[in-house]
């Protein structure tokens, strides 16, 4: 996190702790690649088959529809089409997913996107579905942004640590409670408008991303399944390491207090001392119970230390 923007962002899938630029990343590479299948197909007078391939990528507010293209509860959060949707969008993924990664770490910040981007398809296929508002509009009706999870990352953000301050330009320093105040009633005011299925889809996200960090804060993490189906398939694909990897507790002295920390031998002989996994979940877990502040020097030091792994 710490080699800058384009090196994250370029080296996303080859990156440890690394969702944030992932999911960045899978974004951009499907807005790219739709673009250039729609141009493609549409000056070879086959833009019918775009539209067919496109909307398999969407939400359908049909249920009937919904059930035969079950995996588009999950694409549609990752396909955007005007430039300036997924702008936006990525923006604010990158402002406040970075906060929430500093704070709870880079699993729960997928977590927090994935749930965001599933609350807001449920709220839209209920609202669609029980509102005589959509009823002209329902058997048309698709959805398709990763704006439902954007709001769910900046909804959390502001829960967790609703007095951290961004510089806005042309408003200056801004607390980011009040940008999340501001972004939320903006959802709510648009949700009878011209993209009332988007916005109510945006204000799912919004609550999913206070509820986790308040379950979090209760010591409860309603994302952890999403962990557990990411793992399986990562154990199915991953390859075993050919490096042999030994460990043993060492006794070091920094600023004058001594503390027990994990060394990790590879087989090279290079000796690398870090904070263990076990060490760095605890800390996160005091951060969203406490906050930053509530963490001693030696914690703080070893949360740096590992996030530059």
């Amino acid at each position: 996190m710490y080699e800058g923007f384009w090196y994250n962002l370029k080296n996303a899938f080859k990156l440890q702790n690394n969702s944030l630029y992932k999911i960045m990343a899978i974004n951009i590479l499907v807005f790219f690649v739709m673009v250039f299948v729609r141009v493609i197909l549409t000056f070879s007078g086959a833009g019918n088959i775009y539209e067919s391939f496109r909307s398999l990528l969407m939400m359908p507010a049909d249920i009937p529809q919904l059930i035969i293209q079950p995996w588009s509860v999950l694409t549609y959060m990752f396909f955007h089409e005007g430039i300036f949707h997924i702008l936006f969008n990525m923006l604010f993924l990158y402002w406040f997913g970075l906060l929430l990664t500093e704070y709870l770490g880079s699993k729960k910040l997928a977590n927090i996107y994935i749930l965001g981007g599933l609350a807001g398809g449920v709220l839209y296929l209920v609202m669609y579905n029980i509102s005589p508002y959509f009823a002209e509009s329902l058997a048309s009706a698709r959805m398709l942004g990763a704006s439902a999870g954007v709001y769910a990352v900046v909804v959390a953000a502001a829960t967790l640590a609703p007095n951290t301050t961004f510089f806005l330009l042309l408003l200056g320093p801004v607390k980011i409670k009040y940008i999340a105040i501001f972004y939320v009633l903006i959802a709510f005011v648009n949700s009878t408008g011209n993209n009332a299925g988007g916005e109510l889809a945006h204000l799912g996200g919004a609550a999913l991303g206070f509820l986790y960090v308040y379950q979090l804060q209760k010591g409860r993490d309603i994302g952890s399944w999403i962990q557990a189906i990411g793992n399986f398939f990562k154990g199915i694909f991953s390859r075993k390491s050919s490096v042999k990897v030994t460990y043993r507790k060492s006794k070091t002295y920094y600023s004058g207090q001594d503390y027990t920390k994990t060394s990790t031998t590879k087989s090279s002989g290079t000796k690398v001392e870090v904070a263990t996994q076990e060490e760095i979940d605890l800390i996160l877990d005091k951060i969203a119970a406490k906050g930053y502040e509530a963490l001693s020097k030696e914690e703080k030091r070893k949360l740096f230390e590992f996030s530059k792994k």
